[in-house]
């Protein structure tokens, strides 16, 4: 087995060699705003992460100096990534979410020496957390208010001469420092090295069918692990073309635009896309033509068009559980949704399936290169690959907690592996919850029943110490402005007592709920009860919530509502 990357596979090879080979294909498609979109080209997007390259030796930036960007997705993210490389930077991504105390507690910790400001929401809110003094950069899709403080990315392109040559950055060298999201914790910098990218992707690349014909669409953050590797490094790999989503507002016209072939999703938004069509075609509807043998394949047609995935010919969900009943809805429309394994601190890349319905409920099998073991002591899953993270940046402590004594990557997921070889997870090792009756429960499996209300958004199952657990759900936009009508929150509540009660008919007696209680007030990364993945921060949620549990069990009802203060 090959245990590091051959040359020609590293990511600023792959860029010398599109830049060289196909120079007038297009790269990126990227939104202007308000309708426009540009095309960018191999040359055109090589030559300007050379010029801002040069432009980063000329401020006195040294191998190994540490460079940070922030920024949602869009064609200068990935030019910065590449220009950070060729000034043989490393680059530090941070999501274009994160709160000012997080911002400054990366940038510090990091060392960064400049930031890349890009294209973001919230500007202004996240600038107190720029330490003073660090220098910037400014996107031409940034804040205005950015623009007018930093040095902007077009002047510096004009003013600058590209970097000639071929800067050689080797597979051991470190590439990056990508910070986790922060569901346990403070986040912590996970360091990957360019072979790590390279042997990932290349592993990926026997399952996901990525060519140089195929399109994605880039939404999810950047930043985070599995669109780093899948489109950033899987693009270099094979010279697809990548689409940006410009907003969430056009998302639908953005993922009709990109018609992609490849599409991954979190189970947020796979769910979110599942209500949008219900919202349109009802259920019992749906059910109904999908059983006409014609009308069938037509409204699967249109259903998949609609959403803009009829050209799709892999999709792929990731990054927290999807629910079982989710996967066959699509398998119904035609569209197989494979499950994905992963962590950052491993590239995302330990386990897929290919899609088979007989696959569904399991993350299927380990890559080439990728071994898994179950602890027997705890069922955790732990794992070994070549592209494992060298550690945790300054942090040798919790480097050495993160791993066992024999070398493998403690994954904090439990789960267990059926005699094909397929990994089923069952939940976290840590979010296992006693309740006063002496019996643990296992929030993760009961969660993935609950949200497929068609209201529900998000929902948290907790209960440590109680006599039987709850669940905290948190409406979607649609159940929301329902609730606010005439009689919309009584039908909600109705709905959700029979979702309720046909749920716990499935559970063990000790896992059966008290109560759902309504949460009011969405649940964001700006209050801090989501990450910027959308999983939910279990933590957060207990530190704020758990006062009331005693009281809402004690009012007797199987739906609470509890309206924020």
């Amino acid at each position: 087995m090959a245990t590091t990357a051959s040359p020609e596979t590293l990511a600023l090879q792959r860029l010398y060699h599109w830049e060289k080979t196909a120079p007038d294909r297009v790269a990126f498609t990227q939104p202007l705003g308000g309708g426009p979109v540009r095309d960018y080209t191999w040359r055109e997007v090589a030559d300007q992460a050379r010029r801002v390259a040069s432009y980063l030796r000329a401020q006195g930036i040294q191998p190994g100096d540490r460079i940070a960007l922030i920024s949602k997705n869009t064609a200068h993210w990935m030019m910065t990534d590449w220009a950070i490389w060729l000034a043989g930077g490393v680059s530090v991504p941070l999501y274009p979410t994160l709160a000012p105390h997080t911002i400054r507690q990366i940038l510090e910790h990091s060392g960064s020496k400049l930031l890349f400001v890009g294209k973001l929401d919230g500007w202004l809110h996240m600038k107190p957390g720029i330490p003073d003094g660090m220098p910037c950069i400014a996107h031409p899709l940034a804040d205005d208010d950015a623009k007018k403080s930093y040095p902007q990315w077009d002047d510096i392109v004009a003013r600058h001469e590209p970097l000639a040559g071929e800067p050689v950055r080797a597979a051991d060298d470190l590439s990056t420092i990508m910070y986790t999201s922060g569901t346990t914790g403070n986040p912590k910098g996970v360091m990957h090295t360019f072979g790590a990218f390279a042997m990932a992707v290349a592993e990926g690349l026997k399952r996901i069918p990525l060519r140089a014909d195929s399109r994605m669409l880039s939404y999810l953050p950047l930043s985070h692990v599995v669109e780093r590797a899948l489109v950033e490094h899987g693009q270099l790999a094979t010279g697809m073309r990548v689409y940006f989503a410009e907003s969430l507002d056009t998302f639908t016209a953005d993922l009709q635009r990109a018609r992609p072939t490849v599409f991954f999703s979190v189970p947020r938004l796979w769910v979110k896309f599942q209500q949008g069509v219900l919202h349109k075609m009802p259920q019992k509807k749906l059910d109904l033509f999908l059983k006409l043998p014609i009308l069938s394949g037509i409204v699967r047609k249109k259903v998949l068009g609609a959403l803009g995935l009829d050209q799709c010919i892999f999709a792929a969900g990731g990054a927290a559980p999807m629910p079982l009943e989710l996967l066959h809805w699509y398998s119904r429309l035609g569209l197989n949704i494979a499950e994905g394994y992963g962590m950052t601190e491993n590239l995302g890349a330990s386990h897929i399936t290919l899609g088979d319905p007989s696959t569904f409920g399991t993350v299927g099998t380990p890559y080439n290169q990728v071994q898994c073991r179950i602890d027997p002591s705890n069922g955790e899953i732990q794992v070994k690959s070549p592209w494992t993270m060298l550690g945790y940046y300054r942090e040798p402590e919790l480097t050495k907690a993160a791993f066992t004594d024999d070398g493998w990557l403690k994954t904090g997921d439990k789960g267990s592996v059926d005699g094909s070889g397929r990994l089923r997870i069952t939940g976290r090792v840590k979010d296992l919850f006693k309740t006063s009756k002496g019996k643990y429960v296992a929030p993760a499996p009961i969660e993935d029943k609950l949200v497929m209300h068609s209201s529900v958004e998000a929902c948290c199952v907790t209960g440590a110490n109680m006599g039987q657990p709850l669940a905290l759900v948190m409406l979607n936009v649609e159940a929301v402005r329902q609730a606010g009508s005439p009689g919309g929150r009584g039908e909600i509540e109705s709905s959700l007592a029979e979702h309720l009660k046909a749920v716990n008919a499935t559970l063990d007696p000790h896992e059966q709920l008290d109560c759902v209680v309504v949460m009011t007030e969405a649940w964001t990364v700006d209050n801090d009860l989501i990450t910027p993945t959308f999983k939910v921060k279990r933590n957060r949620v207990e530190d704020l919530f758990a006062k009331h549990y005693d009281r809402w069990v004690e009012a007797r009802k199987p739906v609470v509502w509890h309206q924020a203060s």
